[in-house]
């Protein structure tokens, strides 16, 4: 069973380091620019600030099981609007990967959100291997986002 930790505001410093390991060695970001700008206090002040806003607060959270940290997610649940929860970031930390880690991750993520009020979920990625994976979970192409990246929505 897969449990949701909520990472409060004050505690986001120990999600940082392992937020941009992440976008580096999953190759998420590989441009300098952009690993400076997601390491940067341009981004985490902004996320800061969405993450003290409501009713649309952004979550950050880790997903365990027995107790260890076994990967993370960040996510809006628009409840002002239509109830889609956008999912900023997923990930499953590498060494927990395999023997669907991530759709039962996904699956504790679903019931933790929409007892919070989702409607729906969005995601963006262009990754051959993410497309898969959020495929093989029922999602369908949504168009792009404003940066041109692919949508895949699950209603």
């Amino acid at each position: 069973m897969i449990e949701i930790e909520e990472i409060p505001v004050e505690r986001i410093n120990e999600f940082w380091e392992k937020h941009i390991k992440y976008l580096v060695d999953d190759q998420i970001v590989t441009d300098p620019k952009d690993i400076e700008y997601f390491s940067g206090p341009q981004y985490r002040d902004t996320i800061k600030a969405h993450m003290l806003m409501t009713p649309d607060r952004l979550h950050m959270v880790y997903f365990l099981r027995d107790g260890v940290r076994i990967g993370a997610t960040q996510f809006v649940t628009f409840k002002s609007e239509d109830g889609k929860c956008l999912i900023l970031d997923f990930w499953v930390f590498p060494e927990f990967r395999g023997g669907g880690t991530g759709h039962r991750c996904f699956e504790a993520l679903e019931r933790y959100t929409r007892e919070d009020g989702a409607a729906y979920f969005e995601i963006n990625c262009e990754k051959e291997a993410s497309v898969r994976f959020w495929k093989s979970l029922g999602f369908v192409e949504n168009g792009v986002d404003e940066y041109g990246m692919p949508l895949f929505i699950r209603k």
